[in-house]
């Protein structure tokens, strides 16, 4: 995973806004080591620690639904979630009797824990949710194997973010042979890998496209009159993508020139096979910053491990020095070392703490967290994705 590799936030700032990342640069003695900042976003930390309790709470309504009686005896939670997390589970059966009831105790029956009536009810709506996730998973999962280079990615791949794209537990039987004209598995060199059935170019269209599209902004940048790069970073053309800098950044004009040019420049689709191009070439290395966003524009909460953006190296032609990409487009992406694994966020997908655009699941996890009696979590005007 490339955040020890390279990040460290051992010597942070007293006041903890920004950290240190190692970087070499080359003088007339040879390389030598230098330290750049990485400014944090505390209101990007905080999504993370935002949900380490409602992550708690849905991994243990969905425990108590794999019930057969929906119904789970509490000497049996070690089995589930382990010794050391059982404490923290029941923590939350304690905290929130408007969500968690537990019975039992006397000599005949031993305790258990099983969802409240109100609770129960909320529950069953993920059935609806899940109906109406489908055709974004379908989408979203073609997208993802369109933009790959062989148009396939490994089956143990698509399971290690399965939770990140919603799709269900049980994806590999009951969903993907349900659209069987859009995928299909194989075996290639002993491994299963998910194939994609039939190209559709209609599909071909980026997140960064959409909103622009949306915006009104014009596909033509002849008809299209001369439009001066703001200092925030934002440029309206038909090349540029959506950029955040953290509080405190100021750039200076030589920066903001060499942002015009690169906000001006063309480059190619992240779903033209990336085999075609140079990595040396500017267009190119462009095309790897789009790649990156569309991956995490696909996701319920657009957001990825560092582990998970990394094991897609051969399937996207991501470089090597994958982390000092992310760093240097700051204004795009944020990596932050909160919770138990470094993640890369998209930052315009975020309105301060609160994630803008929600999907039908994730609208109907908040209404079930919501019994807690927290605000509704990582939510701002709780519009769902088509």
């Amino acid at each position: 995973m490339f955040r020890r590799r390279y990040i460290s936030s051992s010597t942070p700032f007293p006041n903890s806004c920004s950290m240190w990342v190692p970087m070499k640069q080359k003088s007339t003695g040879g390389w030598r080591s230098k330290k750049k900042i990485y400014r944090r976003v505390h209101e990007l930390d905080r999504v993370m620690e935002l949900q380490k309790k409602p992550s708690l709470i849905l991994q243990l309504k969905s425990i108590i639904q794999s019930q057969k009686q929906k119904c789970l005896l509490l000497r049996d939670l070690e089995k589930q979630v382990g010794f050391v997390h059982k404490w923290n589970f029941m923590a939350v059966i304690e905290k929130y009797p408007s969500i968690f009831h537990v019975g039992g105790g006397s000599n005949r029956k031993p305790p258990f824990v099983t969802l409240t009536e109100k609770a129960e009810k909320i529950a069953n709506e993920e059935e609806v949710a899940r109906e109406l996730m489908e055709p974004i998973l379908v989408k979203n999962l073609r997208k993802l194997l369109m933009m790959s280079v062989d148009c396939r990615v490994p089956l143990e791949k698509i399971e290690f973010i399965e939770s990140e794209l919603g799709l269900p537990q049980d994806f590999k039987k009951a969903f993907l042979p349900k659209y069987g004209d859009f995928f299909t598995v194989k075996d290639t060199n002993g491994k299963p890998y998910l194939y994609l059935q039939n190209w559709d170019a209609s599909l071909a269209v980026t997140a960064r496209e959409e909103r622009l599209a949306r915006e009104g902004v014009l596909d033509s940048a002849g008809a299209q009159k001369r439009v001066r790069i703001t200092k925030d970073g934002n440029y309206s053309g038909p090349n540029a993508f959506k950029i955040c800098f953290p509080t405190g950044f100021r750039p200076n004009t030589s920066y903001l020139e060499q942002l015009e040019r690169w906000q001006r420049m063309e480059f190619p689709s992240p779903y033209l096979n990336a085999r075609r191009f140079e990595l040396a070439d500017p267009k190119a290395r462009k095309r790897v910053v789009a790649v990156l966003h569309e991956l995490l524009s696909l996701t319920m909460e657009k957001r990825m491990t560092s582990a998970q953006l990394d094991a897609f190296h051969s399937e996207y032609m991501l470089p090597h020095k994958l982390l000092l990409c992310l760093i240097k487009h700051h204004g795009i992406f944020y990596i932050t070392n909160k919770g138990a694994r470094s993640t890369v966020l998209l930052k315009e997908a975020y309105d301060g703490s609160n994630l803008i655009d929600k999907c039908p699941l994730l609208l109907c996890n908040d209404k079930f967290v919501a019994l807690s009696g927290r605000r509704e979590i990582n939510s701002c005007n709780g519009k769902s994705l088509s």
